[in-house]
């Protein structure tokens, strides 16, 4: 009782903070200008076909699927935003690869007007990669049966024009949302796409129920499975290797240094979010991809060995994880940068040396705590596909959207807190840990 008056409090605290309820109602509209874009569809398109074709593949339609879950449908349905916001954020992974391995990037980062002029890169490499992507689906819509009216080039032309300005849109609408909203716009815009895909699934599952596709006993099960991986997820996205660091300071009376402060460096178990996952899946279905268009036999073979649910699978789609998990988390996570600061500030981790000593033991510790997390997205990437053979379910809820949804939910959550907290008002959580959840670079692009 005590905690949902908490909550009922703090409800009631955001509605009285002038400037975050502008956020959020700023935020709100430019999410419902979003969701009706993603009802109109493209000229030139018959949108059942399309639906009709993603439905009949398996794994969600390959590497097609993937991007279909992220735009929340879009894709298949042909609509003027049937990018999304993925070009955008692939352009900003492509900006933090190359700030990784580019010096000169590097240092414009560190700039304010470095960084300017790098997310100005960013927005024409959007422009870029949406054009390319959109014309690539114009070729593709052509080459099925029945979806495009009239194909040709003037077909190209305008299915490319109509994507890329959607595009450049939803690109505008989230800078406009992280600027002057509540979040990440980015992210919010791919969780609001995931979940408006939660309520088909609510009533297929009534369906399935209705018709005696799923029994009583299996049901309960997956609603048991679905919560206590729910709670994992949060506990994990949540949970941080805190680093005990010291900082020295001055009494202003006697001048003489007094007890150093203490405070931590967290260090998130799953600093890379969600992105391992989804580059993981992207490779993993290239050759599936491929042999839908490719009458070579042996690579059909090769897409046959690696379906879901087959060994190969498996341990490919573990080891890309663990690849990716360990690559992604290296480039969003400098331990060099994290020691030069706290040097700079004069602080420094007890029993170790300010510098080069500290960026070592900073950097073996997050090598530690990141294979745990490896292993936690490796498991949530493949639990669909076990719980559905092992229950025998129709159907599946995707560990990738569900990381998302969760990550994106406590960032948003954690920033409102901020605000409560900054104008004196107990926050959402007041004896909760997400107080204690550390920043440290993008979460997995943002997700």
């Amino acid at each position: 009782m005590a905690q949902s008056n908490a909550a009922a409090t703090a409800v009631r605290n955001i509605w009285n903070t002038t400037e975050l309820k502008e956020k959020i109602l700023f935020t709100l509209l430019c999410l419902f200008i979003y969701r009706v874009g993603a009802h109109v569809t493209a000229p030139g398109v018959n949108p059942g076909a399309l639906v009709d074709f993603f439905k009949q593949q398996s794994n969600g339609g390959g590497l097609l699927g993937l991007y279909d879950l992220f735009t929340g449908g879009q894709l298949s349905r042909a609509t003027v935003f049937a990018l999304g916001i993925m070009p955008y954020i692939s352009a900003s992974i492509f900006q933090q690869i190359a700030g990784a391995i580019i010096p000169q990037i590097e240092k414009m980062q560190k700039d304010e007007e470095g960084r300017k002029r790098v997310n100005q890169w960013s927005r024409y490499a959007t422009v870029l990669l949406a054009w390319v992507q959109a014309w690539g689906f114009a070729l593709f819509t052509e080459s099925l049966p029945g979806v495009v009216e009239s194909p040709g080039f003037a077909f190209r032309l305008q299915m490319a024009f109509f994507l890329t300005t959607g595009a450049m849109f939803v690109m505008w609408l989230g800078e406009q949302i992280t600027e002057r909203g509540l979040g990440n716009g980015a992210s919010l815009m791919i969780f609001f796409s995931i979940v408006d895909r939660i309520w088909p699934g609510i009533g297929e599952t009534f369906k399935f129920i209705g018709s005696g596709a799923i029994p009583t006993f299996n049901l309960l099960v997956l609603m048991v499975l679905m919560v206590a991986v729910v709670a994992s997820v949060v506990a994990v996205t949540m949970a941080a290797r805190r680093v005990l660091i010291q900082i020295p300071q001055r009494t202003m009376a006697r001048g003489r240094m007094r007890e150093a402060s203490r405070s931590f460096i967290p260090l998130r178990i799953n600093s890379s979010g969600v992105m391992p996952i989804v580059f993981a899946q992207s490779v993993i279905v290239i050759p599936g991809t491929a042999a839908q268009f490719s009458s070579v036999q042996s690579l059909r073979d090769i897409a046959e060995y690696m379906q879901p649910g087959t060994v190969l699978y498996y341990a490919l789609m573990a080891i890309l994880i663990l690849f990716f998990t360990y690559f992604y988390t290296a480039i969003i996570f400098n331990p060099i940068d994290v020691a030069e600061n706290l040097k700079k500030q004069g602080g420094f981790v007890p029993g170790v040396k300010p510098g080069a000593k500290t960026a070592e033991y900073i950097e073996d510790v997050v090598s530690k705590i990141t294979l745990p997390g490896a292993i936690f997205l490796t498991v949530i990437a493949l639990l669909p596909i076990w719980i559905s053979r092992l229950i025998n379910v129709p159907f599946s809820f995707g560990g990738t959207s569900l990381l998302i949804v969760v990550g994106v939910a406590l960032d948003t959550l954690t920033q409102m807190q901020q605000h409560l907290l900054l104008r004196k008002y107990d926050g959402f959580m007041k004896k909760g840990r997400v107080r204690f959840r550390g920043r440290q670079g993008a979460t997995g692009g943002g997700y």
